[in-house]
């Protein structure tokens, strides 16, 4: 790999921060682009702590494509089947599962990245993770590196980066520069870009890291669930990070923290004291930290703008949503890769503005979606009164004027499903998942749209043909969608196969036996249930956008469709379904 010396001041792109973001986009780059030179300015020595541990599947994918997927596999990470909750109406556990656990074989490890593991995550030791990321940046695609290096100084002429100063007084220059500083979002700051906060997700989190903790279920090998369980005033998670050591925290409001008066400790022993669950896991565990509990204000925000003349703005720097949907990593995962793939085309010579355009409204919009999803979440916890009014406030931050009711209706049809050029999804969370959540948060049922039809007619009138962006091996690919008002419908991925099927197809039970054989084709395993609901959830998603007509024909079956599925389900009918199956599995009694 080409490389330059750690003594050069002038590189083709300069990243400020060592953390996943940066790394992903210098290893990605590197990977389609060896020639051009990158270094990475990091102001600490790895490894180094770092909170924030819980992934989501799609960061699999990423670490596969910047050919370090071996490396963290190899770690011996916890394998992150899903998450465990008490949440929502009620106070009864339930679970949401990314793969079916009962379906989860034991299989050594390392293992690769094929078959059940291509629906799963990992629980991290940041520590440890990051810095793999880090030195394979380095020694596999030849990125400079230089730790305990701190920017001091964004040099600029309006619009532009002309340097970084360091704290030597030497400055570094480039063509690219990029803001992957985390929550200090150096570059962001020194541009002058503005964060929207919103004042209902401004909270504080307290946490310590136990080791001889128990996990509290341990399914094949090395697979398990996050914990997640409310409290009246916040909630608590627990991450198993290994055999025996896991990251426990506390999640709060920061004003209900200052009205009690106590220290950070204080609330934080306080929380773990009052969740049974929780405090029965660490009945053997000691904190590592000696009891210095850690703290960090957990502040959702998003930047008006993440690109400007010759910068790019990724990470957390540019946006955080609160950590209830463990996706912070996964939005600096994916924000670093759309970065990358963008410098690659605008290296190739492509349309900047567009490339640009494309990058912040796609990157923002994936946040602010998140930041919506938790505004809803923290709702159903009974931080707020009306649920169906806070939904009425979610529905106008997505440009929505609808009433209670309506807003209601519009997050059980799947609201928060941020369309994907690829399928209906939104995060780990399908729009079948959204449905489930919405019946437990509200007691209310939550059924598909169709459900009531069993002939559809695919609806492409009065549309216009638009490009948008499909990002594969190392390039930004235009592709054709459809349009219609603010409705757009891509034609790649799921959408174009379910396009191709009602092109010949109308009748509901032909529909699903093409859908089926083509699974049957192309997937194994417990997957293949997955993707035959991913097929019919974008039907779901085109029916409520009107891009299908539905009609019943009395003389043929229904589909009777089930919000979440399996996939969610109540934790009693998880653990049944994992007993019944050859699934080996441990799960820890919990004794009142």
């Amino acid at each position: 790999m080409i490389s330059q010396p750690s003594q050069a001041t002038d590189f083709d792109i300069v990243i400020i921060g060592g953390g996943p973001s940066g790394t992903t986009l210098a290893s990605l780059v590197k990977k389609y682009n060896p020639d051009l030179s990158i270094l990475i300015l990091e102001k600490e020595k790895f490894p180094r702590e770092h909170v924030g541990e819980s992934q989501l599947p799609g960061i699999s994918s990423i670490l596969d494509e910047m050919e370090v997927w071996d490396k963290v596999e190899a770690a011996n990470f916890p394998i992150k089947l899903g998450g465990s909750y008490t949440w929502g109406s009620d106070n009864d556990a339930w679970d949401f599962d990314f793969y079916p656990a009962e379906e989860f074989s034991d299989e050594a490890r390392p293992a690769k990245f094929e078959g059940q593991r291509k629906h799963t995550a990992f629980q991290v030791e940041r520590d440890r993770y990051d810095e793999i990321l880090l030195r394979h940046a380095e020694e596999h695609f030849g990125t400079v590196v230089r730790e305990e290096t701190m920017v001091r100084e964004i040099m600029r002429e309006g619009d532009r980066v002309t340097g970084l100063k360091l704290d030597s007084g030497e400055v570094i220059t480039a063509r690219h520069y990029v803001d992957g500083s985390g929550h200090p979002a150096l570059l962001r700051k020194a541009m002058g870009v503005e964060t929207r906060a919103p004042d209902d997700l401004k909270n504080v989190a307290f946490w310590d890291y136990y080791d001889n903790a128990t996990w509290a279920v341990e399914i094949g090998i090395g697979g398990t669930r996050v914990q997640v369980r409310s409290l009246p005033y916040g909630w608590i998670w627990f991450i198993p990070l290994g055999p025996s050591r896991a990251s426990v925290g506390l999640i709060c409001p920061s004003d209900y923290y200052k009205k009690t008066g106590k220290t950070p400790k204080e609330v934080y022993l306080q929380a773990i004291q009052e969740q049974k669950e929780i405090h029965a896991l660490l009945k053997d565990a000691k904190s590592s930290t000696d009891g210095n509990v850690l703290t960090t204000k957990n502040w959702s925000h998003l930047a008006d703008r993440l690109a400007g003349e010759n910068w790019w703005i990724i990470g957390e720097a540019g946006g955080f949503a609160d950590p209830i949907l463990a996706a912070g990593m996964t939005l600096a995962h994916g924000s670093a890769r759309h970065a990358a793939y963008s410098i690659l085309e605008i290296e190739r010579g492509a349309d900047e503005a567009w490339i640009k355009k494309f990058y912040d409204e796609k990157n923002r919009r994936n946040i602010e979606q998140h930041i919506r999803f938790a505004k809803y979440w923290y709702a159903a916890n009974g931080c707020f009164t009306d649920l169906q009014e806070h939904c009425q406030a979610i529905a106008k931050d997505a440009g929505l004027k609808l009433n209670p009711s309506q807003a209601w209706r519009w997050l059980a049809q799947g609201g928060f499903s941020n369309q994907s050029i690829e399928s209906a999804a939104f995060g780990a969370f399908d729009l079948g998942s959204s449905k489930k959540l919405v019946e437990i948060f509200s007691g209310k049922e939550s059924k598909f749209n169709m459900a009531k039809f069993n002939d559809f007619t695919l609806n492409l009138k009065n549309t216009t043909e638009i490009k948008q962006g499909k990002l594969i091996n190392g390039k930004i690919e235009q592709v054709t969608c459809y349009q219609r008002g603010e409705n757009i419908l891509p034609y790649t991925g799921i959408w174009k196969q379910m396009i191709d099927i009602l092109k010949t197809e109308s009748d509901l039970q032909s529909i699903v036996e093409r859908i089926q054989s083509g699974v049957a084709m192309n997937t194994i395993g417990g997957a293949r249930n997955i993707k035959v609901f991913q097929f019919i959830q974008t039907l779901e998603a085109m029916l409520v956008d009107g891009w299908v007509l539905g009609k019943r024909n009395k003389s043929r079956p229904l589909m009777n469709l089930e919000a979440g599925g399996r996939m969610i389900r109540s934790a009693k009918a998880g653990r049944e379904a994992i007993e019944e199956s050859d699934v080996s599995s441990k799960y820890f009694v919990f004794e009142d």
